[in-house]
């Protein structure tokens, strides 16, 4: 008899987790070991569970699924990550890939899709949506990028570096620990930081960087 797969879900959106819930129940090899509704929960709980598989909204409160992907990765390397997703846009695949993510699968495909990527992703195979598999092949550089490979325009480096952890989920005093700065110092660089971008809020934030490939750095 074959082993099961056991699978961990972390979505922060209760319908759409009851039906994650339901396409894996109904799976007679997969064995659903834990749930979460947010970045943190969901770290927590790999942990603890160690599952096969761990299927990870890519956004989530507390911690994205970028940054959860590479946490896990470092802290639980055993474990297969599956980015589950509404963005279709190459920016957010390579991200996903360059965090160490097996599998990137649309929301939308999920009832059709969800329990074959989960198996394929298990047995150590790359699952990427059908729908967008072609862009893993869409490497051409695109015109009008006025970012520099490595920098983001008219930003010192310490307001680039906050900028970065900012997008990717740290706290405040998680990016003061990490740059071995002050929250006080922290709060500076990001205001700084932003006003020069012209951004307004973290999501918007989340999307420059990522349409930059800023989301796997640092």
């Amino acid at each position: 008899m074959n082993a099961r797969i056991r699978v961990v879900l972390a979505d922060d959106h209760p319908i759409v987790l009851s039906g994650l819930r339901s396409l894996v129940s109904a799976e007679s090899d997969l064995d659903l070991v834990g749930e979460a509704t947010t970045g943190a929960q969901a770290l927590k709980v790999i942990r603890e569970q160690k599952p096969d598989v761990a299927v990870i909204d890519i956004s989530m409160p507390e911690l994205n699924g970028i940054v959860l992907s590479r946490r896990i990765g470092s802290e639980v390397p055993s474990v297969r990550i599956l980015i589950l997703t509404l963005h279709e846009d190459r920016a957010y695949l390579r991200q996903a890939l360059n965090a160490g993510v097996r599998g990137y699968l649309l929301k939308r495909s999920a009832p059709e899709n969800l329990v074959q990527a989960i198996r394929a992703v298990f047995t150590g195979g790359l699952s990427v949506d059908p729908a967008i598999a072609h862009r893993l092949f869409d490497s051409a550089p695109r015109h009008g990028n006025p970012v520099r490979e490595g920098c983001w325009p008219d930003l010192t480096d310490r307001e680039s570096d906050v900028l970065k952890l900012v997008a990717l989920g740290y706290t405040n005093k998680e990016i003061a620990r990490r740059l071995d700065v002050g929250v006080k110092s922290v709060e500076t660089y990001k205001s700084r930081g932003v006003d020069k971008l012209g951004l307004k809020t973290r999501a918007e934030l989340v999307r420059y960087a990522s349409a930059q490939g800023r989301l796997a750095e640092i």
